[in-house]
């Protein structure tokens, strides 16, 4: 099983659920096979504890890596303000320098804050929007991280917690008192969010731009007129979409501005920092209440960003990776036709994913990930695409993954998929409204 196997069962002991981020236990991959550390990464390269180099044709970091692991003008960055001092009484003037670029590549904001996590930003963006708002309703659409704000969406009408919103979240812990303050609905189903902002008391509409489907005829602009017509500040999370396929906001391409937005993952290639642009009116009600924090203020955040900023622009990254991603799903799609599979594909392009329809799906999933391990990738059924992904090694990871649709298909003919794994079925995760 390796060290990293070994070091997980330790971890397990002394970290309640072993890790801080669900995505990257190791169950979510190839229980009690997933090698689960790493000691290098460069490019999209990973090695592990046993030193083994493996291919990253997964997440790249949970998609903050656009530009690869490693990008020395990032790191370099990072090294210098190391020397200089990351920390101390007086700001960082970098912190500035962020806001501006920001702001310059979203005219319709003003005014920018900073923090180191998504979760953070996006609990930033509803404190400040609800002071502006002077309501305390949010209608919501997708994943916006773990804060009880976000988490009382799955408290339930009755005594007990029930309803959840996402299927194994559980709001335990989120106060009770919560419950009615926050009002989830389906991505594309406008008549929800118009029936919600009607009999609820809604001050804020917060939801991803979009991520697994496209917006439907003129939903979003139509989202946008409602906030205007009933006075709502409308925010858009772009913690994942952000940078992917525009130089900026993934509502750039659909032209629709929203009133805040939330960025984050690939604003500093790796390192923490992450972005909350809006409007100067209702960004100066961060002033009537409390928003502070100190690791706020470190500087390798700031640095990173602007760095991250002047890689992507030089070299159009977004460009690349949409164009990658493209290609990933084209061919996925074609080899799903070639074995006669119901593969069905999902996502922006650069976090483009596919399925596989069927009771054996995650058995499927679980043997992707066990047979392109052993040919030296880290792959399941999701790319999160870089720079650093050439047109060769997209190559050699479909040379390697075919044979693994072959094997698929003489389960869908008979084969018990089960005797060819040799651990347990990957956990299946949580679904997310869009």
């Amino acid at each position: 099983m390796g060290k990293g196997q070994d070091l997980w069962k330790v971890a397990k002991t002394v970290i309640p659920g072993g890790n801080m981020l669900l995505s990257k236990r190791p169950e979510m991959f190839l229980p009690d096979l997933w090698p689960a550390y790493f000691s290098r990464a460069a490019g999209c390269r990973v090695w592990d504890l046993d030193g083994r180099e493996y291919t990253d044709m997964s997440i790249m970091g949970i998609g903050c890596n656009t530009l690869g692991y490693g990008r020395p003008e990032v790191d370099e960055a990072v090294k210098r303000t190391v020397d200089l001092g990351n920390m101390a009484t007086l700001n960082a003037p970098e912190e500035v320098e962020l806001a501006q670029r920001l702001i310059a590549l979203h005219p319709w904001a003003d005014m920018a804050r900073f923090a180191r996590t998504g979760g953070e930003a996006n609990a930033i963006s509803i404190r400040i929007a609800r002071a502006a708002s002077g309501r305390d309703g949010v209608a919501l659409c997708g994943y916006h991280g773990w804060h009880d704000w976000y988490l009382a969406a799955n408290l339930g009408n009755e005594e007990k917690l029930a309803g959840h919103l996402l299927p194994g979240l559980s709001p335990n812990g989120v106060p009770k008192s919560l419950r009615g303050s926050v009002f989830p609905f389906a991505y594309n189903d406008y008549d929800r969010l118009e029936d919600l902002v009607r009999t609820e008391d809604i001050g804020v509409i917060k939801m991803e731009v979009s991520r697994n489907y496209e917006p439907e005829g003129d939903f979003l602009r139509r989202v946008r007129q409602l906030a205007d017509e009933r006075g709502l500040i409308l925010i858009f999370d772009e913690c994942t979409s952000g940078f992917r396929q525009a130089y900026g906001g993934l509502h750039k391409i659909y032209g629709v501005e929203p009133d805040m937005a939330v960025f984050g993952k690939a604003l500093g290639n790796g390192y923490a920092v992450t972005a909350v642009l809006g409007k100067r009116d209702i960004m100066q009600a961060a002033q009537n209440t409390f928003i502070s924090s100190t690791f706020w203020t470190e500087r390798i955040g700031s640095v990173a960003g602007l760095a991250t900023l002047e890689v992507m622009g030089r070299e159009q990254s977004w460009e690349t990776i949409t164009a990658t991603g493209k290609d990933i799903t084209a061919r996925w799609q074609a080899l799903g036709r070639k074995y006669g599979l119901p593969l069905t594909t999902a996502g922006v392009p650069a976090l483009t994913a596919f399925s596989i329809k069927g009771p054996n799906w995650l058995a499927y999933k679980t043997l992707i990930t066990q047979e392109m391990l052993e040919k030296g990738y880290l792959a399941g059924n999701s790319v999160y695409t870089c720079t650093e992904h050439t047109p060769a090694i997209v190559d050699g990871y479909f040379e390697a993954l075919e044979p693994v649709f072959a094997l698929i298909r003489e389960c869908e003919d008979g084969r018990d998929v089960k005797t060819l794994l040799k651990g347990p079925i990957a956990h299946g995760g949580f679904s997310r409204l869009n």
